[in-house]
């Protein structure tokens, strides 16, 4: 069983080598480890555990997976890309593997060149990421060649989501739903947070999720606050809010949702306002997109409208960002924002507030695929609740 997509690959691979040729360079390098996984995982749909890794995409030939030597036999079985080098760079630090084959990048340098593949300038993804000791490894073992940032260049292809991309990420989606009414079953005072937890890893899990973007978001009282809690063992109090929030992933590719619900099923007065006027701004960003849209342009109604009820010092995120193989990922939607939306894409609606000093902190999010007229519900479900004030 594979998580990646054959077609998808070879044309993201050609995507690549178009950017290579634009830019008159011969490889790209693109770095992943197990935080920042999206990046490798767009062209292999793979992701080794304990080692770091690389992608080397040469202008022509074949790509090859850079990791060490632990991850190798995962990667011939499950990696889109299976011709593989191992590097102690990559390495779990001080582990040893006698029977491995492993080598250094002047190895690698040589061993393309005798196959014809002469580099002089190559295209690095991830600089941001790339751990100091592997940049310079490999800068010494392809001593003279021109290295170029290519992240942006590189990172604006995942932006734009394929037919079957929007698939893997509706199917996620569905997953969130199941999640949202079992972690809603186990929210009740006296009960733990990991509780709500568990119970909505478990149904994503037994229902296919590759794997989760983030850990399970459980914030009670002010654990809300802290913006991207995880559980713990805190006891959920009554009268407490508690915030949830989960992001099961299908084939590397990211749902979510975020609701914040009373612990004993009733909001009082406060809550409910203030979770009301989450809701207009939900509703307020939610109209906002459509084809042509940037962030300087979605993110304004639902800021006015907070600046308008005294919540504008509670914001911490902006309104609005992308999903896909990470649940909040670039482009960004935010008030400098110049990404413009094209249908296809895959955005979230992020409403939140963070540090108020009685009622410390919340969110409430959903997604939407953006269509030719404006967008469509990655769940209708959410969407429905979310319109209505409470």
């Amino acid at each position: 069983m594979a998580y990646y997509n054959t077609a998808e690959t070879e044309k993201r691979i050609k995507a690549v080598r178009e950017i290579l040729r634009a830019k008159g360079l011969d490889a790209a390098l693109i770095y992943f480890d197990e935080l920042n996984i999206a990046n490798g995982w767009y062209l292999t749909g793979w992701c080794g555990q304990f080692e770091k890794g690389s992608v080397l995409v040469p202008v022509e030939g074949e790509p090859i997976l850079l990791g060490g030597p632990e991850s190798e036999p995962f990667a011939k079985m499950s990696s889109a890309i299976t011709k593989v080098r191992c590097f102690p760079v990559f390495m779990v630090p001080e582990e040893e593997y006698p029977n491995a084959t492993i080598i250094n990048f002047k190895q690698l340098n040589e061993e393309l060149a005798s196959e014809g593949t002469v580099l002089k300038r190559i295209g690095f993804v991830g600089t941001a990421t790339i751990p100091h000791q592997v940049y310079c490894d490999f800068a010494a073992g392809f001593e003279g060649v021109e290295m170029v940032d290519i992240t942006d260049e590189y990172e604006d292809l995942r932006a734009y989501k394929s037919e079957w991309e929007g698939q893997q990420i509706i199917k996620a989606t569905e997953l969130c739903d199941m999640a949202y009414d079992k972690m809603l079953e186990a929210i009740k005072p006296g009960a733990r947070e990991f509780e709500v937890a568990a119970a909505g890893e478990a149904i994503c899990r037994r229902n296919g999720a590759t794997s989760f973007a983030y850990s399970a978001i459980v914030g009670s009282g002010e654990r809300a606050k802290a913006v991207v809690p995880t559980a713990t063992d805190k006891v959920m109090e009554d009268g407490e809010l508690v915030m949830i929030g989960i992001a099961p992933r299908i084939n590397g590719y990211a749902g979510t949702f975020g609701d914040t619900l009373p612990v004993n099923g009733v909001y009082t007065q406060k809550q409910k306002d203030l979770l009301n006027h989450m809701r207009e701004t939900f509703r307020l960003t939610r109209e906002m997109l459509k084809p042509g849209m940037t962030g300087r342009e979605i993110d304004v109604p639902g800021r006015l409208y907070y600046e308008k009820h005294g919540l504008a010092d509670y914001i911490v995120c902006p309104f609005a960002h992308s999903i896909g193989l990470m649940e909040a990922e670039a482009p960004f939607f935010g008030p400098n924002g110049d990404f413009v939306l094209v249908p296809g894409m895959a955005v979230m609606v992020d409403v939140s507030f963070f540090g108020h000093p009685d009622l410390y902190g919340g969110r409430i999010e959903t997604g939407f695929i953006i269509t030719e007229n404006g967008c469509r519900p990655m769940s209708p479900k959410m969407n429905d609740y979310l319109s209505k004030d409470l």
